[in-house]
């Protein structure tokens, strides 16, 4: 068993978005998933890419916004709904309300996203 604190979660961010490794590779043994909750804030966005060995759900916390996905299609997504993406599925997240968006991201296998942010806060 593995018990985790926030003292042990990564925060890793980009200009408007935040996103705290809540079970990752820096702070768990698993070898299946990785967690996340992420945040975005009004009028910020990720922009669209795809994790090509791995699938991931993102489960969405509070807030509304638009997901932005494959062939400049785009889904509209809300507090308690999920959304699936299969491995190379491309996806991303505009938020362009008044409100932060938050959502848990379920990833397997694993991913360190490091490479995806500009900062990390070790805490």
């Amino acid at each position: 068993m593995e018990f985790l604190t926030d003292d042990a979660f990564m925060v890793l961010a980009n200009p408007g978005v935040a996103s705290t490794q809540l079970l990752s590779p820096h702070n768990s043994n698993s070898r299946r998933v990785t967690l996340t909750r992420v945040v975005v804030q009004p009028g910020h966005e990720q922009p669209r890419h795809s994790h090509p060995e791995s699938e991931q759900i993102w489960i969405a916390v509070s807030g509304a916004g638009t997901l932005l996905l494959g062939d400049d299609k785009t889904l509209e997504f809300e507090a308690g709904q999920v959304v699936r993406f299969e491995d190379g599925d491309i996806h991303g997240f505009l938020n362009a309300n008044d409100d932060p968006f938050i959502y848990i991201s379920v990833t397997s296998p694993p991913i360190d996203f490091n490479y995806a942010y500009t900062t990390k806060n070790e805490r």
